[in-house]
């Protein structure tokens, strides 16, 4: 690019900067001068500049090999190949060798992946890593007070992670500051970037170019301990936008018409990449909302192209260098005119109606126009409960202000909620911001509640009481997960996701049959009156308002810091390493458990009420498959000892296998593990005792977490295989001596008197299978480190 187009491109964006908003600093480089330059402002902790220019290197050879125009997504992937001239690359078949830019954890999943970090003896992180402290407060009264209760219920957790963090050089974002994806949006993420995050629903920062992946923890140990990170090819599914988006449609709604077309797995082993002239009617925080509910499609991530949205959100946080910078390599930033995607899905903005998804799956759509007519065709309860807004998918200072607007037009008119009416903001920053700006004030006067900035009701953090366990009830919220008992434990909630300008209408009404784009209510003085349409502005007029300071970075000098488990800590535990596989065939496996239907992270390993228990391995398992379904009597937690014949929970009946030295296995069926991207479902099969999880199909991250901790993760060569296994049934695992990357396992199959063989697949490459043989990947890890010590 020459010189002359490099400087009016840097004056078209300084241009764009200063229309947006007054740049602030970001949180992250508050400890530098105020006179920092703009190549100052846009280097990573570490010292390091934007990788563009070494990114569009790896590029360049890699278009040499493959000879033909690039994804998007294939651009930013493979710029990051730890060896771009000899790495094979196939979508869908090779194994990716990455290095990652960045790494983010949340404080439920960053408790086992320390704990992970501490017990390979490495002494400091090798690329930027961040702890995020979101998923521990509970929503009960309100922000201040439920903040204050986590903090003091939660200390020792706090303590050990900003310990660890200080010791190990993490920088640590505290309590209150924020929902982890929200804080990577306004401060981390960039476009082009390459991060993994401790959390299913990390794409949140595709909505800023990145390609930000969701992992176990395991993974995210091996890219701080500075080893590449493995990926199978994904697949690349374009999504191309037409018209614009206005009216009562939003943003959200594109994500639920996704889902809705390709259904909880239809993106399992891809990439989501939207293009077309309506990306551009989409704000930056909009873009992130569509790909941050693209975990709930199975998608590996999902990622929209640079454009000036981009750059407007990029200047008001404060990194308008990075715009600038970014703009030089606007090639590497889009795709290439002419690429080909596995799969192309046309969605015109233009004609888009709201939705409303659920109850129980984010699949499962339904128009606004018909929602009444369909929930009572189902016999849904009519009656709503409770509306929610915010969390990690819709909290932005846009969502805030539309729902603002239509709260203000309900109390104009003399009415309010009907229903409680719960208020997460994103971050501190979008709090302090709308806060300055009256929007709390609106949300106040219609009667709701503004929780803590976290992620609470969303992942389960709710201490409901409006209804009873069991109790039969509607709640619609803005959130990105609706899974049986996800929000408040009951399984009798049927809970509906759709936009949070949606929700606040519907909590005007509490009723599920209100259309706010046909139905008319009645104000104070008896008057009919349509809701106007919603209105916000896309980013604050005066600037963000940072408000409290809630980051701390970690110390220059980290051999003072001192990190310190209590060996009788209910809370926290160190961890012992598994035993490595001896050699042998599995034979005569035991089945703990035959999983009827969907079986998510949630359905393995309870989020809620057990969180607390996520730094201790051996307490958090008393949750292991508690939330599934038993195919022998159709109950949760209720499966027969096949060495008492006693009925028991699963985790007891599981403990009392491990006691006897009875190996075990799980069967399940399709889609098994989607969800969260929590690896302690991994974990806690592999603590008790578990050898094997056998279904019909795997969720990625799943699937990889069960390999990480050493488990055989295999799915039947036919499907239908899985009803010869019975709950007394025996399987053996045989010739694994020469498992082999695409050949099947040998199953037997003894139930009765009869015996009957069978082929198991599964994706294991060499390395992979090394994990098995080592009994675990951070097993094998300590073994490579060690060797390259010698």
């Amino acid at each position: 690019m020459s010189k002359k187009i490099i400087s009016q491109t840097a004056e078209r964006v300084r241009r764009l900067c200063r229309k947006a908003v007054k740049p602030l600093m970001s949180p992250w480089n508050m400890s530098m001068s105020s006179k920092a330059s703009g190549v100052e402002m846009c280097r990573l902790e570490k010292g390091n500049p934007l990788p563009y220019r070494l990114l569009s290197q790896k590029l360049e050879c890699i278009k040499k090999r493959l000879d033909g125009p690039l994804t998007l997504s294939e651009k930013v992937l493979y710029s990051h190949i730890e060896d771009p001239s000899g790495q094979e690359i196939e979508r869908g078949k090779s194994y990716l060798l990455l290095r990652p830019d960045r790494v983010a954890l949340q404080d439920a999943t960053a408790q086992m992946a320390l704990m992970q970090f501490i017990s390979s003896g490495l002494s400091k992180v090798a690329v930027p890593s961040t702890v995020h402290c979101d998923h521990l407060i509970e929503a009960q009264k309100c922000g201040e007070l439920d903040l204050k209760r986590a903090i003091d219920l939660n200390k020792e957790v706090y303590d050990f992670l900003s310990s660890a963090c200080a010791k190990y050089g993490l920088g640590f974002w505290k309590p209150g500051s924020g929902i982890i994806h929200q804080i990577i949006l306004e401060n981390y993420a960039f476009p082009g970037l390459l991060m993994i995050g401790t959390d299913s629903h990390t794409p949140n920062g595709g909505g800023l170019g990145g390609l930000c992946v969701g992992v176990g923890g395991a993974d995210a140990v091996d890219v701080m301990a500075g080893m590449p990170w493995e990926l199978k090819c994904p697949k690349v599914i374009g999504v191309n936008l037409t018209g614009k988006i206005s009216g009562w449609t939003s943003p959200k709604d594109v994500i639920l018409k996704v889902a809705e077309i390709l259904t909880v797995k239809g993106g399992t082993g891809a990439i989501i990449e939207y293009h077309g002239k309506g990306c551009e009617s989409i704000s930056c925080t909009g873009m992130a909302t569509i790909c941050n509910m693209g975990a709930e499609i199975g998608a590996t991530t999902s990622v929209f192209p640079f454009n000036e949205r981009m750059i407007r959100y990029l200047c008001a946080t404060g990194r308008g260098a990075i715009a600038e910078e970014a703009q030089k390599f606007k090639k590497l930033l889009v795709p290439d005119e002419g690429c080909k995607y596995d799969q192309v899905i046309d969605i015109d903005l233009d004609k888009l109606e709201p939705l409303v998804n659920g109850p129980y799956t984010p699949d499962l759509a339904h128009p606004i126009s018909k929602l009444g007519e369909n929930s009572e065709k189902n016999g849904y309860p009519m009656e709503i409960k409770v509306g929610l807004i915010g969390s990690c998918t819709n909290s932005s200072y846009e969502d805030m202000g539309r729902c603002a607007s239509i709260a203000q037009d309900a109390i104009d008119h003399g009415l309010k909620t009907k229903i409680p009416f719960n208020v997460t903001p994103g971050s501190e920053q979008v709090r302090a911001t709308i806060e300055r700006d009256g929007i709390l004030e609106v949300f106040n006067k219609f009667g709701g509640t503004v929780l803590a900035n976290a992620c609470g009701p969303c992942i389960g953090q709710w201490d409901r009481k409006d209804v009873k366990m069991g109790e039969k009830n509607t709640i619609v919220t803005s959130y990105n997960r609706n899974f049986t008992g996800r929000n408040d434990a009951n399984p009798a909630t049927h809970c509906f996701v759709t936009s949070p300008e949606m929700v606040t209408a519907l909590s005007i009404v509490g009723c599920l049959s209100f259309n706010p784009l046909k139905d008319e209510l009645t104000d104070s003085k008896g008057k009919k009156f349509k809701l106007k349409e919603p209105k916000g502005e896309e980013l604050p007029a005066k600037g963000f308002d940072p408000g409290q300071n809630t980051y701390s970075p970690p110390p220059k000098d980290t051999r003072s810091s001192k990190v310190v488990v209590d060996p009788k800590s209910d809370r926290l535990q160190l961890l012992q390493p598994f035993e490595k596989w001896d050699g042998k065939d599995l034979t005569d496996l035991t089945v703990l458990i035959k999983v009827k239907g969907k079986c998510t992270t949630d359905h393995i390993s309870a989020a809620g009420p057990w969180l607390k228990y996520r730094g201790h391995l051996d307490n958090i398992s008393n949750n292991m498959f508690i939330g599934a379904v038993n195919a022998e009597n159709n109950e949760m937690n209720k499966v027969k000892n096949q060495r008492s014949n006693d009925w028991g929970t699963v985790p007891d009946v599981a403990r009392d296998y491990k006691a006897n030295n009875i190996k075990w296995v799980a069967v399940g069926e399709e889609n098994y593990g989607e969800g969260s991207s929590r690896e302690h479902a991994a974990l806690e099969p592999r603590h008790l005792g578990g050898v094997a999880i056998i279904v019909k199909s795997f969720a990625r991250i799943h699937e990889t977490n069960l390999k990480k901790q050493g488990l055989l993760a295999l799915t039947f060569s036919n499907a239908s295989d899985y009803d010869k296994i019975q709950p007394n049934s025996k399987l053996s695992l045989l010739n694994l001596a020469k498992l082999t990357p695409g050949e099947p396992v040998e199953c037997e199959i003894k139930t009765g008197g009869s015996s009957e063989k069978v082929k198991l697949n599964h994706s294991f490459n060499a390395e992979q299978i090394e994990w098995f043989k080592a009994g675990s990947a951070l097993n094998r890890m300590k073994e490579m480190l060690a060797k390259s010590k010698k």
